[in-house]
């Protein structure tokens, strides 16, 4: 299942959830909702230096990739991905379809109905693409959350196509 970003944009794109799972920009439930409980303060310090170095290669040594994409995965990764819920940020996609800059509104299309946000609001959301492991098959493809609306948000489900006008 897709999602089609149109309207008035210098770009429509097409996006498919599916292979969000191996892109570096996606973020666990847990870490959006929680961020206390996922940080690990013992190896904080050695992670954050590890991350650094790794983007530093990425950046000198390697061509840059857009999307991040993991090269590799290791076996913790590997068991987050079969078990945790999984959501990304719009926000990289709205910049690659270039929206025009009259642009206000940006018109949900679900499963038979259409919700109107505005683009700013919009902007901020954070689509969940994969709970307890497994793609959303019931309202799916993705559903809409806010960050400062927290974790008990009733989300926009069934979203097949976002409209810029």
């Amino acid at each position: 299942m897709i999602v089609q970003i149109k309207g008035n944009v210098k770009f429509p794109i097409t996006l498919d959830p599916t292979v969000w799972i191996f892109d570096d920009r996606k973020k666990s439930f847990d870490e959006v909702f929680h961020p206390e409980i996922t940080e690990d303060k013992t190896d904080e310090a050695e992670d954050e230096l590890k991350r650094k170095s790794l983007r530093f290669d990425r950046e000198v040594y390697q061509q840059k990739l857009n999307p991040p994409v993991n090269k590799s995965l290791h076996r913790k990764e590997k068991e987050r991905i079969f078990t945790d819920s999984f959501m990304m940020p719009i926000k990289p996609f709205i910049h690659t379809s270039e929206p025009d800059s009259s642009v206000e509104e940006a018109v949900l299309i679900t499963d038979g109905d259409s919700i109107t946000l505005s683009a700013d609001r919009f902007a901020e959301g954070l689509l969940l693409f994969s709970k307890d492991g497994k793609p959303l098959k019931e309202g799916g493809p993705v559903h809409l959350y806010f960050k400062d609306k927290g974790e008990n948000q009733q989300p926009i489900t069934g979203i097949k196509e976002i409209f810029f006008q």
